[in-house]
């Protein structure tokens, strides 16, 4: 057979790409996760002690998963199947349980690698219970999404979660250091190019490897800048699913930016999610939000920056109408901060909840008809620009219920107005009604 491939002209080998070249041999190679597989890592401890309990691991693209359980079966001499949840179904969890079982009445042990297990639906998951319980299996499940979001409960229960991190730019340069001496030629970038490139990376190991084996085949004299690197490698989009945990977890930090006063990290977060493909409406919706839970009458003006922001990217589109979601972030983080009234309707809306179909007072309430005027309706109201204070200090809750301050103005911005103001009706309310005990008593 090696005759016929040599007179066609060809090799029998299938070339291997670099990151399969540079696999990691032992737990000790796999860079950038020494919390987990050091030797006082958890998974480190339990591959010295050769005993597997079933896991979950979950981590971005190219921080080792599969390796990590490739390397765990190996250094606890179990047998190795892997299957994944994209291209497997019932019949073939089946087939991997059964065999599994044989080989467990033979005395070896298996550990069963599901990659993607969060696309497995919740049956399926439910499938492995059994099986992952009576030790016929121990279970490596790899997953890039969040396990509690994706995986069901009694799952997890039976299973210890841990967390692979990001690959940070030491990791992935040591990573470049390898393949390197595994190439024996050095990258044909300068230093500033090579940081690029790590960069762009964006913490994927394999991605990396996968840049630095197309800049190894293009065979370049002269090391490349940063501009003619660029031209050669594609930069990918940063990680980010509309629909999954990353979704949440960047318009948090979009939200608890701006909450916290840093523009230049909401402007961050905000550049991060429209980079990412998020829908700016979705964006402009929550930016609306903010300006009512977060800001509040500290800076009216920020409900109608938003929402004019909003009318903006309508009007607009895309990529001019951002620049209106940039400018209602800056405004809005470098505002003063009142959850005031947020917290303020709560606490009426708990209210209303517990007193019930209370009537208005009888002076507040509309008299259309005679018989409602007959009846008491609308007596005794004071218009209250009509007063010379241009405040009345009637009662405005309903009959049988204790006046109630909800709103507390922090005293930020323009709330520092405003809490002048309620103060000082708040004496003349009290005033009145000093003046209205003391008429009473003379009765």
């Amino acid at each position: 057979m090696t005759d016929l491939f040599e007179a066609a002209g060809l090799t029998p080998e299938v070339p291997t790409p670099l990151a399969d070249r540079l696999r990691p041999r032992s737990l000790a190679e796999v860079v950038g996760q020494d919390h987990l597989l050091g030797p006082d890592g958890p998974i480190g401890r339990m591959a010295a002690a050769h005993r597997l309990s079933s896991m979950i691991l979950w981590g971005p693209p190219g921080t080792g998963k599969t390796t990590i359980a490739r390397l765990l079966a190996d250094q606890a001499a179990y047998e190795f199947h892997q299957l994944s949840a994209v291209f497997s179904g019932v019949a073939d969890l089946k087939k991997a349980f059964e065999t599994a079982r044989l080989r467990r009445a033979a005395g070896k042990a298996t550990l069963l690698f599901v990659d993607e297990i969060h696309r497995f639906n919740r049956a399926q998951q439910d499938g492995f219970l059994p099986f992952v319980e009576s030790g016929v299996v121990t279970l490596v499940g790899a997953t890039t999404e969040n396990p509690s979001f994706e995986l069901n409960g009694a799952l997890l229960s039976r299973c210890q979660v841990y967390v692979l991190r990001r690959l940070d730019n030491a990791a992935l340069s040591s990573l470049l250091a390898k393949a390197e001496a595994h190439e024996g030629r050095a990258l044909p970038l300068d230093p500033a190019a090579r940081e690029a490139m790590i960069a762009m990376a964006d913490g994927d190991g394999r991605y990396v490897l996968s840049l630095a084996e197309t800049l190894f085949n293009i065979g370049s004299d002269q090391p490349l800048d940063t501009a003619a690197m660029s031209q050669v490698l594609q930069r990918r989009s940063p990680a980010y699913d509309k629909d999954r945990e990353e979704h949440y977890n960047l318009i948090s930090a979009l939200h608890k930016s701006v909450r916290g006063s840093d523009p230049d990290a909401a402007l961050y977060w905000l550049a991060r999610m429209l980079e990412g493909g998020e829908d700016p409406l979705f964006i402009a919706r929550r930016l609306v939000r903010m300006a009512s839970e977060d800001i509040g009458a500290a800076d009216p003006l920020s409900l109608l920056v938003t929402t004019a922001a909003k009318d903006s990217y309508d009007f607009l589109g895309t990529p001019e109408g951002e620049l209106a979601l940039a400018q209602a972030c800056v405004h809005m983080a470098c505002a003063p901060k009142s959850n005031a009234v947020y917290t303020a309707f709560g606490a009426a809306r708990r209210a209303a909840r517990e007193t019930g179909s209370l009537m208005p007072p009888a002076h507040i309430r509309n008299a259309p008809t005679r018989l409602m005027k007959d009846l008491g309706y609308g007596k005794g109201y004071r218009y209250d620009p009509d007063t010379p204070e241009g405040f009345s200090g009637q009662n405005y809750f309903p009959d049988g219920m204790d006046r109630q301050t909800f709103y507390r103005p922090k005293g930020e911005g323009a709330e520092a107005r405003v809490k002048d103001r309620l103060d000082r009706w708040s004496a003349l309310r009290a005033k009145q009604d000093s003046s209205a005990d003391d008429a009473d008593e003379r009765r």
